[in-house]
């Protein structure tokens, strides 16, 4: 299996390396996506060798430094694509367990859970995250019919064939949920494995108007109800148009 890890990064001078040093045990090609970060985040990189990195001259937002990630992966021929946090809330060292659920064959998207009952509780997330998650979880369950636990876990496995058949275009932190409307319409398979809830900065921010819980939320609740609107209409297509130039056995 050719896979690739990829990293999305700002202002992380405190834990990249760290978190580089062990994602190296389990991956030989990584991405580092630095989305204009204003601290040593650069001159820290600048000492990893072997690494690829995409370079965001100003910050265009997490779900952008994904949508490049994607488009990274897609053009260099990955078969899988991991996601994983700089912020040292994702444990590298479940790495192996995408992998394995990858084997399987019987998923398209791998998505870490922190709230499956088989997890592992190492720390509780601030209330009004956990709130929000929540809420949104539910939403996206009762109306596309996932069955997920965790919207907004960034840990993720994606099979490259179906990330070609998405087109995602919201630069922040709500392209997930544009991920989970345009998954569901294009039926791809998905999977939740448990991961360990991990949260060392109670106090880590999202950034202006996002750091009020109630106008994060309806940011969410915007974003996911033009999404699905655009998709009852027919928006984006559909098919196996969005990906003729593969040839492996999932899209023939």
């Amino acid at each position: 299996m050719h896979y690739l890890v990829a990293i999305p990064i700002f202002n992380e001078a405190d834990t990249v390396n760290g978190v580089l040093r062990q994602v190296r045990r389990y991956a030989t090609d990584i991405l580092v996506v630095d989305d204009g970060s204003t601290d040593d985040t650069p001159k820290r990189l600048d000492a990893e060798s072997g690494i690829s990195r995409i370079r965001h001259v100003d910050n265009r937002g997490y779900g952008q430094s994904l949508i490049d990630a994607f488009g990274f992966a897609i053009q260099a021929g990955y078969d899988w694509l991991i996601t994983i946090d700089c912020d040292e809330q994702h444990e590298p060292a479940r790495i192996p367990a995408f992998l394995a659920a990858a084997t399987r064959d019987d998923a398209d998207i791998i998505s870490g859970s922190r709230y499956l009952r088989d997890r592992v509780v190492n720390s509780q997330p601030p209330p009004d995250r956990r709130a929000i998650n929540q809420k949104i979880t539910e939403v996206l369950n009762r109306t596309l019919g996932l069955g997920i636990t965790d919207a907004f876990c960034g840990f993720k496995a994606y099979r490259i064939c179906a990330l070609k058949r998405l087109n995602l275009t919201v630069p922040g932190y709500a392209m997930p949920l544009q991920l989970w409307v345009q998954a569901a319409r294009q039926g791809l398979r998905i999977r939740e494995i448990p991961v360990r809830l991990i949260y060392k900065n109670l106090n880590r921010q999202f950034g202006g108007t996002l750091d009020d819980p109630d106008a994060r939320l309806l940011y969410y609740h915007e974003v996911l109800v033009h999404e699905m609107g655009a998709q009852l209409r027919g928006l984006m297509p559909v098919g196996p148009n969005r990906f003729r130039e593969c040839t492996c056995s999932f899209c023939d």
